[in-house]
């Protein structure tokens, strides 16, 4: 097993998988789906905030090194998210977090 065959203790598939079953059983192959992930950084630590959104709805995801878990929340309103989104990484900034990376998830 090599350092990138880790087995984490959190399977998020298990744990989110009938929110985001739904989420994205409602996506149609014709939807404009905008994904954005932002990548933050304050001392030793590393978090990521990622929206998925289309026209009937939103998912965003945050991985914060200093819970257990990571948190998805589900939206009916795009808008909403997208808002919540952009307040969530104001706010990260205020704390002290710096965002290295915001845009297209990251491949690879």
């Amino acid at each position: 097993m090599s350092d990138f065959d880790l087995k984490a203790d959190f399977d998020f598939e298990d744990e989110f998988d009938e929110e985001l079953a739904d989420f994205e059983d409602s996506l149609d192959e014709e939807d404009e789906v905008m994904l954005r992930t932002a990548v933050l950084q304050k001392n030793n630590m590393v978090a990521l905030l990622c929206i998925k959104s289309a026209d009937n709805g939103a998912a965003i995801c945050r991985v914060d090194p200093r819970e257990n878990f990571p948190a998805v929340q589900i939206y009916e309103d795009p808008a909403a998210a997208l808002q919540w989104f952009t307040r969530s990484l104001r706010s990260s900034r205020k704390n002290g977090w710096n965002i290295v990376y915001d845009g297209l998830p990251l491949q690879g």
